[in-house]
């Protein structure tokens, strides 16, 4: 792969990135709240929603995986299935993290009360 096909695939891939997590997320809000459906999971299950988010992943991770173990057997995935199967993986470590950071960030504004 030459220098530039590599950062055309970061470029593409960090925008496409940003698109879902911006217009796709906008699907799953409800009342401004981005975390919805794992505060709507942590209500079902007792867990935290950070679980609730590492059960979601856990799928995308197994996915990536199948595609791994494909590739020893000489099954090339699609460049379109790599897209979406490492983009959701992505996506969920961002909300993750960004889940985390939400909550250390309520915690310090409890501090300055």
């Amino acid at each position: 792969m030459t220098e530039e096909r590599f950062e055309e695939v970061v470029n593409i891939f960090l925008n496409d990135i940003k698109e879902t997590l911006t217009v796709k997320g906008r699907e799953y809000r409800r009342n401004g709240n981005q975390f919805h459906n794992f505060d709507m999971g942590a209500q079902r299950t007792g867990l935290i929603r950070e679980k609730v988010l590492d059960g979601m992943l856990l799928k995308h991770e197994i996915s990536i995986a199948d595609i791994t173990n494909d590739l020893e057997k000489g099954i090339l995935p699609k460049i379109s299935t790599l897209d979406e199967k490492f983009g959701d993986n992505v996506i969920y470590l961002i909300l993750k993290m960004a889940s985390m950071i939400d909550k250390i960030e309520e915690e310090n504004e409890k501090d300055w009360k």
